[in-house]
């Protein structure tokens, strides 16, 4: 198979985007019966501090979005990495429910809450690379 993608990153927080209207980390609401991406990278994550990659978690959704079986898994997760995926910079949680996302040096993430101390500290720690989100509108 060809070249694999990754949307990991390692020492790096995602700040929320510069034109989110949040003030806070805040939960993402329910719409329908079936659960939002946003809801689902929430809940994953809420409940899942450093626990999982950026990979492990867009695959872990899209796997539950598909319905796909275990035994699927591994094919599917190599066509699903042979294209570039969007990562976390694209996640609703930076762009409109105020969360920064965190990766440590092993890629595992975590959320923090724009309003926390913890991502003000993250944010003037000079060993962590800082990214922006993108922007929820055009400039």
């Amino acid at each position: 198979m060809g070249k694999i993608h990754t949307t990991n990153y390692y020492n790096t927080l995602i700040e929320v985007s510069e034109d989110t209207k949040a003030t806070s980390g805040t939960k993402p609401p329910s719409k329908t019966n079936r659960k939002t991406v946003a809801e689902q990278q929430y809940e994953l994550l809420a409940t899942n501090p450093y626990k999982f990659t950026s990979d492990e978690v867009f695959f872990h959704i899209y796997a539950d979005r598909n319905e796909l079986s275990t035994e699927e898994h591994d094919i599917a997760r190599a066509t699903f990495f042979s294209k570039g995926q969007p990562c976390f910079r694209a996640s609703p949680l930076p762009k409109t429910y105020g969360f920064g996302v965190h990766s440590d040096s092993n890629g595992k993430i975590a959320i923090v809450g724009m309003e926390t101390s913890r991502y003000h500290d993250l944010i003037n720690d000079p060993g962590i690379k800082k990214v922006k989100a993108m922007r929820t509108t055009k400039k």
